[in-house]
């Protein structure tokens, strides 16, 4: 399952992973999700979307990104997936992060998103590195979550 593997760093930004980028831009803003990693396409790759301004809805794309510093206080809020609609656990995560990262363009960038944007951003990032949301609650939590995802899924 690509949702598990984690990609490997890249040293820069060539067409074929520009072409990736590209192709997530578009899956992100047709969902009108908030982000998504490259292996919601099927793809592994070093490459996430992010919103960086949740209200009307502009997006960042990051390359090769890592999370440099995190704020030591955390806050619990909902999560979910495009890959499981209907989906929502709460997990805890810092309030704001600190992220390097490439542009399209190779140029190295850092970044620190505050609130839902650093929620989003951690939650993307560890996607791509083969982490999926839900394996950070509980084994009941998670459960249930699949169980009512099947539900759902008819």
């Amino acid at each position: 399952m690509r949702l598990t593997q984690a990609a490997t760093l890249t040293e820069d930004v060539d067409e074929q992973l520009r072409a990736v980028g590209e192709r997530l831009l578009e899956a992100v803003q047709r969902a009108k999700a908030y982000g998504l990693a490259a292996a919601h396409l099927g793809e592994v790759a070093p490459v996430v979307v992010i919103s960086d301004d949740v209200e009307l809805h502009t997006y960042r794309l990051l390359f090769n990104p890592r999370v440099t510093a995190v704020a030591e206080h955390t806050e619990k809020g909902e999560e979910g997936s495009v890959s499981l609609p209907g989906i929502r656990v709460e997990i805890d995560r810092p309030i704001w992060a600190e992220v390097s990262f490439l542009d399209r363009d190779s140029q190295a960038q850092t970044v620190r998103f505050d609130g839902f944007a650093a929620r989003v951003a951690l939650h993307e990032i560890e996607q791509m590195r083969g982490i999926f949301f839900l394996e950070r609650v509980s084994r009941l939590k998670r459960d249930m979550a699949l169980k009512k995802a099947k539900k759902l899924a008819g």
